[in-house]
Parts: C-alpha cells; structure tokens; sequence
C-alpha cells in the first residue's frame, strides 16, 4: 500500500539520492531535470500517493483564515457562525490554523470596503465572506482571484464572484418552502402579514430578498387570493417602537391571524403577541436562536426554519483548510437542510452537532 512506501525505497527505484526525493515530494527547488523526472517516474511506478496530513503537519507553517461579517447583536445568527468557526480552528490547533474575524455596517459600502483592504493588507491564506451587494463585494472578490487568495462564500451565493466554495441554504427553495408550511395552518386565512426588519426601506440581507421571492411564487401559484400585507420595522429601532407599530398593525388588520418573517427576528412579534395577550395570533420565522426557542415553547411562534448557522460557520474554515493546507479538491455548492422546528420537537434539534 503506499502508505508503506518509505522515501529510501523512492530513492532506491529512482537511483537518486534521500534528500532529492524529499526535495521533489516537497516541491522545494535544487533539483535537476533529469533527477526530478526519474523521482517522477518511480513514484508513477510505485503508485505512491503522499500522506497529506503528515505533510502538512511536517510543514510546519502557520495559516490565518479572515472571516468578513455584517456587526450583529448578541444572541443573532451570525453568534453561532462565529461559534462554528471558531471550532473549526481549534479542532485544527497542530495545523497552526488560526482564524480573524472582521466586521461590517449593513448596507455600508464605505465600512465594507473599508474591512475589505485590512483583510487584503493582512495577506491571508483564505478568506470567507458574507456578501455585500455584488458591485460592492467584487471590488474585493477580484483583488483576491489576483493575489490567489481562495474565499467562500457564506449566507448569500453569488456564482459570478467565482467563489471556491458556497455555504448557505437555496434561498428560492427555502422561502417556497416557509410559505408551503404556513399555509398548511393558514389555509383558510384571508390575509397574512410578511414582517420584515428593514434599513432605508431595504430588507438586512439578499438571502431574505431572495426568499421573498421563492415565498411569493408559492403564494401566487397555491393561495392567489390571500392577501400579503408587509410590516415594515425599522433596524435597531425600540420594543417600545415596535409595540407600538404592531399594536397599530393589529387594530387596523383584525383578520390578520397569521404572521410570517423570512428572518431571525420573529421574537419581536412574539414577545409583543405573548405581552397583550393576543393568542389568537401567531408568527413563523428562521433560526434557533434562544429567543426564538423561547416563543415557540411559549406558544407565540408557530414554526422555526432551522439552517444550522454553526455547521456553516464550521464547514466554511473546514473547507478552506482542505483546500489550502491539504491541497484538497472541495465542494463548490453547499446547500444547508431546510429543517421546520415546532415546540414539540424544538428540544431535540441540537444546534451544535455536525
């Protein structure tokens, strides 16, 4: 087998020297045409294939992976992308893998940018990055195809950056689905209300854009007559503020019973329908994150999509360091499960495990 297979047996076969063939296998320079071509030719012979590993570890270099990020609240989806890399890195400490994280404003091309050039100044071995607008993000995505530097691409898939490698659920899919799974207890409803968190009118991600749309397909190909009334909340604004708007929202939408939001924030509308009392009420959203869980145990939340943000968080370092460590061919397109979470079996989901 050619684990087996020791250099001096190499060196043996080929008629060169230990050192050459070490030379050779390391890819270091010193050596000549008519060496590295009889090395070649009896690692051909012998079927020899390296231990990457081994390789790796006798290297002994260090690798620094960059992971670009919108800032983000405590206790929100990308806490758990973080967490998941973080994992990753230590489950690679005798690969002296190390990982940075960086982060930026939402819908801030200067702040983007601006973390951009820090992470291309740091000359990184990788980097993953949750995109900006695609204008935006290619002014970095170009500059690290020129200093063949691999990325990934997490949250959001855009095939013309030409990513390495993608890591995120099939947004379409993921919204027809949420619209096909609240209608099953929303079937008889005239109107349902689509919340969203939004910033100058704009809703804080292109994966919920994108969600949208897969959600309004469902909807006008199955329900064409239910109506779909947006909520608009402001990003970063007050529970007070938002009290107020949904108290304003239900008073003028008395038929309105149930509630969609195509992100991580249907705590908001759970927590107010859980502190007026109005259980007649009920909103679906995304991610297990506690305060989620806690509304759904409560009552207030319908249906959680589960995405596994921390399985991508690791999968994204995981694939970089295959790729660039053990010079690994990886996987171009990631698509996460689409999982639907309900308080009667919300307690055996297991966020961590991969």
């Amino acid at each position: 087998m050619s684990q087996k297979i020791r250099i001096k047996d190499i060196a043996l076969r080929a008629g060169v020297s230990v050192g050459t063939v070490d030379r050779v296998l390391h890819e270091r320079p010193n050596v000549s045409k008519d060496a590295r071509e009889k090395v070649e030719k009896a690692l051909a012979e012998m079927d020899y294939k390296p231990n990457a590993y081994a390789s790796a570890l006798a290297y002994n270099r260090q690798y620094c992976f960059h992971v670009l990020l919108p800032k983000h609240e405590q206790e929100a989806y990308w806490d758990e992308i973080e967490e998941g890399a973080t994992r990753a890195m230590e489950a690679r400490r005798d690969f002296h893998v190390d990982v940075e994280f960086s982060y930026y404003e939402r819908f801030n091309d200067d702040s983007f940018s601006e973390q951009a050039q820090l992470i291309l100044d740091a000359k990184p071995d990788g980097v993953v990055i949750v995109p900006a607008d695609l204008t935006t993000t290619r002014l970095l995505t170009d500059q690290l195809h020129e200093r063949h530097i691999p990325f990934v691409l997490l949250d959001s898939y855009m095939p013309d950056l030409k990513p390495l490698s993608f890591y995120g659920q099939d947004s379409f899919a993921s919204g027809y689905f949420a619209a096909k799974a609240l209608m099953m207890i929303a079937s008889t409803e005239e109107e349902i209300m689509l919340m969203k968190i939004t910033k100058d009118g704009k809703v804080t991600s292109k994966q919920q854009a994108n969600r949208e749309v897969g959600f309004r397909h469902y909807m006008a190909d199955h329900y064409p007559n239910v109506v779909i009334t947006d909520l608009e909340l402001p990003l970063g604004d007050t529970r007070k503020h938002y009290g107020q708007k949904l108290d304003a929202f239900f008073n003028q939408h008395p038929r309105v019973h149930h509630c969609i939001t195509l992100g991580s924030k249907a705590h908001i509308v759970g927590d107010f329908l859980l502190k007026t009392n109005r259980r007649n009420i009920q909103i679906m959203g995304y991610d297990m994150v506690a305060k989620n869980a806690q509304c759904l145990r409560e009552g207030s939340i319908s249906f959680i999509i589960a995405q596994h943000a921390y399985q991508q968080g690791f999968s994204c370092i995981e694939t970089l360091f295959m790729a660039v460590v053990l010079k690994k061919k990886v996987s171009a397109v990631n698509y996460m499960p689409i999982e639907l979470l309900m308080k009667e079996n919300v307690e055996f989901y297991r966020r961590n495990q991969l």
